[in-house]
């Protein structure tokens, strides 16, 4: 019987007794039942001694302490005593409190900042804040209340006010947690509606946040009255007021620590496993993961560090050997710390740069996570000159200093990827700048599974691979083509984003606010940006939208774009917000990307990792020109410690341009300030302006030539081309060396603000869905072409399409009216050995319009289509162009396995083994291609006998969007049920097994002896 449960966690989990033990200080209590809730009375004393108050009410007493001139501490002791649990683990040393000023009023006292006044009314005592303009921030609905469990605090809530933060919350986390209940607290769930790395810190629209100052559990119930609670019997809380969520979260992470800065090396994606007698890969050495780092060298890949002891009872030898092979590779050694960090000092010594802290670093509690989070942390910097750097995937407040949250083992599949999307952009909203899960889990997963998440994880922060506990070993190069090209294609798209991204990573270390973010961050005042609507896409700092595919399509619906004007980045198409984007079109190797108009986004082009860049490398911006805009480049030297003590260097570009159409654009490269070993005195330029028209000169102390082709821009040492059908037109600009400590100006003359001179002009080019072509065989793709407010004339279509098949010449459609559209049908030949599946192809317009010569493209997927039978055949033997399954992949002539394609048993029904079918695992749906060839389908469907009686499913067959038969239900007791279903006709049927009863446990479906009847 097949079980979800996690191998690594149970094991551990097992070993140290963590269930009973975890819940934090005063949790080992025994059950009983508890007295009814007793809530804080009347005010009975007043005390004041500078910036702290202390009222009494009854035996209990409450402290209020204030921090800062916007951040204060609230605390209970329902018997008078105070106590602090968590010490100076978490909040740190906070300097001189502020000057504050106290007054009594009839019916409460009024305690007060410049900013700030906490009312504490007396009878009963309740506290409510309001600015120094007398404005509510929050309030009370009731005095702070606490059983023999927990205590609470009770507010009122807006009613338009929104919640977030709680940490790591799966599934969710950036849209409102309004109306909902969330736990903060371990329960090892990495699944969606699991709570890892959770932090006691939640925020409101109201403009405030709470830090429950704790390590005990707590639940936050944003319903109304808002409750909030913690497992304990004290209330201890900080409070933030502050202009928005990244002033709160700025604040916050003041008190509990800004994210560290990671090396560089961090940033790139790392590489896990077990090379030591690795159980699942066969008997290994610990030298053997040189071969991997090999892989990633002759794939032209790119990769940062690797840990080459990932895996339970997994050791290590050879260690410094191993590191200097890694090192001499570009990359960096890690190690995985089940056993603790006694040896971390020779460790590191020998090369260690990276430590991941597992399950088994949790313990009995959170102060022992965030202890081995710091000690590891500590442990990388007192024995070398690098950057501490840890993973963890269960943490606490203040892990943010020391780590990268991790979400857990997970598994490779379509829903994984949807419900982590929110998970880590939530995160943020917590001060956790790098949160991350490892690329297509380490359980299952697919080379379409594995692509797809690749391409989304490369806009987080942080991010690895890891092999030894899926059937097969998960590098980004082991699926062959397409997807080895692609992974390529993505990795590098990150490592040239580095300096972009580094730099966020720089201004996380300021702010606390990381660079994945939900779109309420950026948008607070959008009222969808809280909503559903923005669930599955986020921010990569201000500039990059990523609305990432998590479904077997090549089609995104619900793409929110907010106000502004919008960029696709491959297409260079351009949306105006608000906006919802349905039917893009996402072939496996498109990420829906969008750019937000005013982008000037430094990059370091053509590199495999940042190792590669020397003195003469260039610096390149990418600029989407639109009214007046800046970036801030931070550099230093990517991985020792001295940017602590001031060696770094900034630069920032200044970009004045049109704020829509014609127009110059200037360019404004300010000089480097600051200084650190190995900066460039002397760098070359490379800037891709977005205009979508060609500009009239483009001037650098004087006029730089104008190149004429692709060719001579490639070879030229300084210049300018204007690409026509490059994303709608950009203008490639090249400098000779410049000294990086002196200001320069780049002018282009007679252009445009992205989008063009007239951009409501540009044409826009789609592909109807679902178009198929067959390999060897001679078919036509249909292209539309769609004029904007002019029209269009000449317009010249083409298609680039794989290498090797035949296309026909361009078709030209002499005009096309203003908001009308023209099909264009232009034939295609695959190659005969074309592989069956999806095709990626690009569909080029050039055209006039409004006296401008245009170029528009579009990316599309066609599907390859396999020989249809002539004859009859098993559809075990057939071509599958889908085959999603419930557990592991589905099986060819063997029942449904474990994780790997071939680990099933014989196929079995009541007792009759079968040679031939299809083991499958509810969900399930394998897709065939029949062309019309083939009149009946027969089978017999069951529940393999191996299940033992377990399992509940239903089977289905469809055919071309229409369902033909569906069987009853089906348990692990029921007879065989025998199929005959007409398919006369059919081009496309699918085979469908459903889980029936919400539990997929046994839910093994077999299509024994599942055969097509052909002609």
């Amino acid at each position: 019987m097949q079980s979800s449960t996690r191998i690594r966690v149970a094991a551990v989990a097992a070993l140290l007794g963590l269930v009973a033990v975890f819940a934090g200080p005063g949790s080992a209590q025994a059950e009983s039942a508890e007295p009814d809730a007793t809530t804080v009375g009347d005010v009975t004393g007043f005390l004041a001694d500078g910036p702290v108050y202390h009222l009494e009410a009854g035996t209990a007493e409450a402290r209020v302490s204030f921090v800062s001139a916007e951040t204060f501490r609230i605390e209970l002791a329902p018997d008078g005593t105070f106590a602090d649990p968590t010490g100076d683990d978490i909040v740190l040393p906070q300097g001189a409190p502020p000057h504050t000023r106290w007054k009594e009023r009839s019916d409460r006292y009024e305690l007060s900042t410049g900013s700030i006044t906490l009312r504490a009314y007396k009878s009963p005592l309740r506290f409510e804040l309001r600015r120094a303009d007398g404005s509510l921030v929050w309030s009370e609905a009731k005095g702070l209340s606490w059983d023999g469990k927990r205590t609470t605090q009770t507010l009122a809530r807006g009613a338009d006010e929104q919640f977030y933060g709680a940490g790591m919350q799966n599934g969710r986390g950036n849209t409102s947690h309004r109306g909902q209940t969330v736990e903060v607290g371990v329960d090892y769930n990495w699944d969606d509606g699991g709570h890892p790395n959770s932090v006691p810190f939640y925020l409101s629209s109201a403009g405030y946040g709470v830090f429950r100052n704790t390590y005990a559990p707590n639940t936050y119930a944003f319903t109304d009255p808002v409750t909030t609670s913690a497992q304990e019997q004290r209330f201890d809380a900080y409070y933030f007021a502050g202009d928005g969520a990244k002033d709160v979260i700025g604040q916050y992470t003041k008190l509990t620590g800004k994210p560290f800065l990671p090396p560089v090396y961090g940033m790139e994606i790392g590489d896990a496993d077990c090379y030591l007698h690795n159980a699942n890969r066969g008997e290994r050495r610990t030298l053997d993961a040189l071969k991997v780092a090999d892989g990633y060298v002759e794939h032209d890949m790119p990769n940062g560090w690797m840990l080459v002891n990932d895996g339970y009872g997994c050791g290590y030898e050879d260690l410094a050997e191993t590191s200097k092979g890694l090192r001499d590779r570009g990359m960096q050694l890690g190690l995985w710390t089940e056993d603790g960090i006694d040896k971390i000092a020779d460790q590191v010594k020998a090369g260690q740069r990276v430590a991941k802290l597992d399950v088994a670093w949790v313990g009995s509690g959170y102060k022992f996570a965030l202890d081995g989070c710091k000690d590891a942390y500590k442990g990388i910097e007192d024995n070398s000159d690098a950057r501490g750097f840890t993973y963890a995937p269960e943490s606490w407040s203040g892990a943010q200093r020391c780590g990268v949250q991790w979400s857990g083992d997970q598994y490779g599949t379509w829903d994984y990827i949807r419900w982590q999307i929110p998970t880590y952009a939530g995160a943020t909203m917590s001060g956790l700048a790098y949160t991350t899960g490892d690329v297509d889990g380490i359980f299952g997963g697919s080379a379409k599974t594995y692509t797809r998440d690749l391409q989304w994880k490369m806009f987080l922060g942080t991010t690895m691979t890891m092999d030894g506990w899926a059937a097969s070993d998960k590098q980004p190069y082991r699926y062959g083509e397409p997807y080895t090209t692609i992974n390529r294609d993505y990795l590098k798209l990150k490592e040239s984003l580095l300096p972009y991204q580094y730099s966020y990573a720089h201004e996380a270390t300021k702010t606390g606010v990381g660079m994945v973010r939900p779109l309420v961050l950026e948008y607070p005042d959008d009222p969808k940006a809280a909503t559903d609507a923005a669930k599955y896409e986020f921010m990569s700092g201000e500039d990059f939208l990523v609305a990432p595919v998590y479904q077997d399509s090549t089609r995104r619906d619900g793409i929110y774009l907010p106000k502004g004007t919008w960029i696709d980045y491959w297409s260079g198409r351009t949306y105006e917000g608000p906006t919802t984007v349905d039917h893009y079109s996402a072939p496996l190797d498109t990420l829906p990307l969008f750019v937000k108009a005013g982008a000037s986004v430094p990059m370091w082009p053509g590199i495999r990792s940042y190792q590669d860049r020397t003195s003469d490398s260039p610096l390149a911006w990418d600029i989407y020109p639109q009214g007046r805009s800046s970036f801030t480049l931070y550099e230093d030297d990517g991985v020792t410690r001295r940017h602590r003590d001031g060696k770094y260097a900034t630069q920032r570009a200044d970009v004045d341009a049109p704020i829509r159409g014609a127009g110059d654009i200037t360019v404004n490269i300010g000089e480097s300030k600051g200084d650190f070993t190995g900066k460039q005195r002397r760098r070359p330029y490379e800037f891709s302006v977005h205009t979508g028209s060609a500009p009239r000169a483009v001037k650098l102390n004087g006029t730089l030539p104008r190149l004429g082709s692709a060719a001579a821009y490639r070879t030229a040492k300084q210049g300018w081309w204007y690409d026509q059908d490059d994303r709608g037109g950009v203008v490639k600009i090249k400098t000779a060396p410049l000294s990086t400590d002196r200001k320069f100006s780049l002018k282009l003359e007679g252009t445009s603000a992205v989008g063009g001179r007239k951009a409501s002009t540009t044409a826009v080019v789609s592909a109807p869905d679902a178009q198929e072509v067959g390999a060897g065989v001679e078919g036509t793709v249909a292209v539309d072409v769609t004029a904007g407010s002019a029209d269009v004339t000449n317009a010249a279509v083409t298609l680039d399409v794989p290498e090797g098949w035949q296309v026909t010449p361009a078709k030209t459609v002499d005009r096309i009216p203003a908001g009308t559209t023209r099909r264009v049908e232009l034939a295609v030949t695959p190659t005969k050995d074309a592989v069956a599946g999806e095709a990626r192809i690009t569909a080029v317009a050039r055209y006039r319009a409004s006296g401008e010569l245009r170029t528009t493209v579009q990316r599309f997927a066609a599907g390859v289509m396999p020989q249809p039978p002539t004859a009859d055949a098993w559809a075990s033997d057939l071509v599958w162009l889908k085959s999603t399954n419930g557990y592991g992949p589905a099986e060819r002539d063997r029942s449904n396995g474990e994780s790997g394609a071939t680990d099933g048993h014989t196929l079995t029904l009541a007792g009759k083994t079968y040679e031939k079918g299809i083991g499958s695992h509810a969900d399930s749906d394998i897709e065939v291609y029949l062309g019309g060839r083939c009149t009946t389908f027969t089978a017999d469907a069951g529940i393999d006998d191996e299940i033992n009686g377990y399992g509940e499913v239903a089977f289905s067959v469809e055919a071309d969007g229409k369902v033909l038969w569906t069987s009853p239900k089906v348990t692990g007791a029921s007879a065989t049920v025998p199929v005959e279903v007409d398919v006369a006709g059919a081009r496309h049927v699918h085979l469908k097994v459903t889980d029936t009863n919400g539990s997929k446990t046994g839910d093994h479906g077999d299509w024994a002896a599942a055969r097509f009847s052909c002609s």
